[in-house]
């Protein structure tokens, strides 16, 4: 109490205790680590020389045991043979003496018992185990025997009493070791046992004093914060306990000083919060109204342009036929140049109406086979293709949710373009191609001509966006938008591959189905399983599991959706076989000249 009255903070206080406590517990751990460096030195004396010392001083008997029976054995039997025992004693006596002399260096009672041990054996093999070998040697086995008397046998029982003795002094040096493990293990405990109460006695003080000095002030301290946030912004805050506590009650109480003063302005500023988001939300509303008011007016633009286009269409072509050759060549040539402006203005209007109408006018998502799509794709963009001997090819396409309409005029806006942008003297080639990609088909439209730069790979999706000068290629540069249109209309991206070596492949995405996604998933898993092995056991995969076709390879799937693909034309009573069909075309505008000069009249097409 009186340190409390002195001023001592919260934070002295523990540090105070922590202190005192950290130094006993740090006596104590030094005390422990000296007593367990003890017991593990005793420890290692037992286990690596007492112990090993029992065992070889056993050893040592049964080496001497071994040297009297050799020598009993030759003096009975005359066989040199029955002396392996000994000589085989002798030099592990030998052995045995030298380790025990090693282990025992530091045990004055065991290198005594040793070495008298080693005499006595000594003095035996002297006066008993020689002369007898000699004898039975020289004069056979009854003078062998003779000289084996009771003097002799005593002698080598006190051989057997001295290697007692040596092993009397090895367990005591034992029994010893192990009374200073036990008196050393029992220090430990009793030093762990001092160092749990130092913290068991520390724990119960900062319990306390975490109660007294901590728990009760900040307790009183929250019910009056609790107070002032139930609304009463007028209560005075005081603090108690230690000095840190009162100077944050003293704090929080500025707080709730500030925290009322600012509250009028939070009020004013959450009216002015309101009225702006009314403001935002009248002005996304007139944003909304604003771009539907726009799509509006680009169809009934387009739409009702169409009228007098058409009346300054159909009259300038008039002036053309009538008078065409009655004028002089100057007024000729400025018809023609009206009649080509009101057509190429129609052209425009019709591909803006048909930009506007997309997403606008929609019949819902269903099903649709894109191998049906390719076929009417086929039969709309035929005439262009029979007037450039263009050859179209594709391989098995999905089914995908989406509207056929719009995927149809996807397709023949690509095929169109592929057929429109070839190279001269060069049959066109185009193979529309899919293959699963994670969750997502990707379909390639890919053909031999003469390819777009990387740098204009984004910029042909602009609408009205051309590359070419209008006299070299006919179009109004609206087909990639309508294309880029329709491709996120329905959940896709679209994009050029520019690692084409030649010709140009188109791009995009469209949403696979889930069970189409999971058949995917169950035929990977049994292509797995069922995948041939190599002579070492491994299973042999490709690199890719879809097979990469070109605009002249034949059909080929690049991934299985429903039946093996059959050539048009090949399999027995289906699909029919495409002829030849006269030049023109709705989509393609072919180039200056007379139908059919300049091309063999005949249109390629296959179904992979």
């Amino acid at each position: 109490m009186n340190t409390y009255r002195r001023g001592w903070t919260l934070r002295r206080r523990v540090l105070a205790l922590l202190a005192v406590v950290g130094v006993l517990l740090v006596g104590l751990a030094v005390a422990e680590a000296a007593v367990a460096a003890k017991n593990r030195a005793y420890t290692d004396t037992l286990l690596t020389r007492t112990g090993p010392l029992r065992v070889q001083g056993q050893e040592l008997l049964n080496v001497l045991l071994d040297q009297e029976t050799g020598v009993r054995g030759y003096a009975v039997s005359g066989n040199r043979a029955d002396l392996a025992p000994y000589e085989q004693g002798v030099r592990q006596e030998r052995d045995v003496a030298a380790t025990i002399a090693d282990l025992g260096r530091n045990y004055p009672a065991i290198v005594d018992a040793l070495r008298t041990a080693q005499q006595q054996a000594a003095d035996w093999r002297r006066t008993v185990a020689e002369p007898v070998i000699a004898t039975t040697g020289s004069s056979g086995t009854a003078a062998g025997q003779a000289l084996i008397t009771a003097q002799a046998r005593q002698q080598f029982d006190q051989i057997r009493a001295s290697v007692g003795d040596l092993q009397t002094a090895i367990l005591a040096e034992r029994e010893r070791g192990a009374r200073d493990i036990e008196r050393t293990g029992n220090m430990l405990v009793v030093l762990l046992i001092v160092a749990a109460v130092v913290v068991v006695i520390a724990g119960t003080l900062m319990l306390l004093s975490l109660e007294r000095m901590v728990i009760r002030p900040l307790t009183g301290l929250a019910q009056q914060v609790r107070e002032v946030a139930a609304g009463d912004y007028q209560h005075h805050i005081a603090g108690s306990g230690p000095p840190e506590f009162r100077r944050l009650a003293d704090d929080v109480d500025v707080m709730r000083q500030k925290i009322a003063k600012d509250l009028a302005e939070v009020r004013a500023a959450r009216e002015n919060i309101e009225w702006v988001n009314s403001q935002l939300q009248k002005q996304a509303e007139e944003l909304t109204r604003s771009n539907r008011d726009l799509e509006q007016f680009a169809y009934v633009a387009s739409h009702d342009l169409q009228e007098p286009l058409r009346k300054v269409a159909s009259f300038c072509q008039l002036l053309q036929r009538r008078y065409a050759g009655q004028l002089d060549e100057r007024a000729d040539q400025y018809i023609a140049f009206a009649v080509d402006g009101a057509q190429r203005m129609q052209r425009l209007i019709n591909d803006l109406l048909a930009f506007s109408r997309i997403g606008r006018l929609t019949t819902g998502f269903v099903d649709v086979d894109l191998n049906r799509v390719m076929a009417d794709v086929a039969s709309q963009t035929e005439p262009g293709r029979q007037y450039a001997d263009a050859e179209l090819t594709w391989s098995e396409l999905p089914v995908i949710r989406g509207e056929e309409p719009l995927l149809t005029n996807l397709l023949v806006n690509l095929v169109s373009n592929s057929v429109k942008f070839r190279r001269p003297d060069v049959p066109p080639k185009v193979r529309v191609s899919a293959r699963l990609v994670d969750a997502e088909w990707e379909i390639t439209c890919q053909d031999n001509g003469i390819g777009i730069e990387p740098e204009f790979a984004d910029k042909i999706f602009v609408i009205f966006q051309r590359l070419h000068a209008k006299d070299a290629y006919p179009g109004t540069g609206i087909g990639l938008a309508i294309v880029k249109k329709i491709v996120e209309y329905h959940g896709g991206r679209v994009w050029v591959d520019t690692d084409q070596a030649e010709g140009t492949a188109i791009r995009f995405t469209l949403p696979a189905r889930p069970e189409d996604v999971e058949a995917a998933k169950a035929a990977a898993a049994t292509a797995d399983a069922t995948a041939p092995t190599d002579g070492d056991g491994t299973t042999t995969t490709g690199t890719d599991d879809t097979a990469t076709t070109g605009p002249d390879d034949t059909a080929t799937t690049d991934r299985p959706v429903g039946e093996s693909p059959v050539p048009v034309g090949e399999a027995a009573g289906d699909g029919p076989t495409v002829g030849r069909q006269p030049a023109g075309g709705q989509h393609e505008d072919p180039p200056g000249g007379p139908p059919g000069q300049g091309t063999t009249g005949g249109t390629k097409e296959r179904v992979g």
